[in-house]
């Protein structure tokens, strides 16, 4: 297990990030693990499937595409461990393809809903928004970014570059400046990490104030997010954990001990609530943030009987 404990901890370290590169390298280690297990009984065989999922899923407690992700390759079936195997690889290459094309796809549908000459306003670095500002551009529309620096890991440094090689005009600024340069803004689109059933979003740290700051400016908030981010889980009222990282992140460990009464509060996500979002771009189209719990039902497709799978 050492290739998929290594996957793990990249994850958990943030070397892979975005929902929707955890989610692809989730399916992946899955399946290359699966290639590796000996021969031995189809029990044996499925208690280490599980084992390996339930290392996945623990690392990153907020991102909802991880134990989607997971959950799709783990329905595998098979009535013997060659069938099981060739099953599981089957689901996971169906999940990264699917994913991959997904992005795309949310490019195309989100790109209408801009106009040419539009300023935009991102958070984070969310592969879906970048591809709704990307089609725009190459299907000639003349628009610029305004992109926040995402602290305490500065993702939007991610962003800049991405949108810099794809030639779209792009101004950086600190994450504290989105209500005073909103008054500029057309547009906004960010990503997410996770979408509840009842169309609440939940994203980096700081998504909530700068939806916030729209709202107030009146500018439309679109979130673009593919279904797999969607929470079965919420369908059951069950709340989705807000990780809280390490104080490394904000303040180096030693300088830190020089304050005997000065700790660190490092969350990583925060939830925006529907009221704040105008639209959420899917690969299956674009919805109100109310629609959350039809996509959970008819594109996830799963009940609220089964979404375990075994793995808690």
């Amino acid at each position: 297990m050492k290739q998929l404990s290594e996957t793990a901890q990249k994850i958990k370290n943030m070397e892979i990030r975005g929902a929707g590169r955890i989610a692809r390298a989730a399916a992946a280690g899955l399946r290359d693990y699966s290639q590796r297990i000996g021969i031995g009984k189809l029990e044996e065989f499925n208690n280490k499937m599980i084992e390996a999922a339930r290392l996945l899923i623990s690392t990153r407690p907020t991102a909802v595409s991880l134990p989607n992700a997971v959950r799709a390759v783990m329905r595998y079936k098979g009535d013997s461990i060659d069938e099981a195997k060739a099953n599981i690889k089957e689901l996971a290459d169906g999940f990264i393809l699917n994913s991959e094309s997904a992005v795309l796809k949310i490019g195309e549908i989100g790109a209408h809903r801009i106009r040419d000459g539009d300023t935009i306003m991102t958070h984070c670095n969310s592969s879906a928004a970048i591809s709704i500002m990307a089609a725009a551009h190459k299907g000639g529309k003349n628009i610029s970014v305004i992109a926040t620096e995402s602290r305490p890991r500065w993702q939007g440094h991610l962003t800049i570059r991405q949108l810099d090689e794809t030639g779209i005009k792009t101004s950086l600024i600190v994450d504290s400046a989105v209500r005073y340069f909103m008054k500029e803004v057309d547009l906004v689109v960010m990503g997410a990490d996770a979408v509840t059933a009842n169309g609440s979003v939940i994203n980096k740290i700081g998504t909530s104030q700068l939806a916030l700051a729209a709202h107030e400016a009146r500018k439309n908030v679109i979130i673009a997010a593919e279904t797999y981010k969607f929470s079965p889980k919420s369908l059951l009222g069950e709340l989705i954990e807000i990780e809280e990282r390490n104080s490394s992140e904000v303040i180096a460990d030693e300088k830190l001990r020089e304050f005997s009464n000065v700790s660190v509060k490092n969350p990583a996500f925060d939830v925006t609530p529907r009221e704040y979002i105008d639209l959420i771009c899917t690969e299956v189209g674009a919805i109100p943030p109310e629609m959350a719990y039809f996509i959970i039902k008819e594109y996830l497709g799963w009940g609220l009987g089964d979404m375990d799978q075994g793995l808690k």
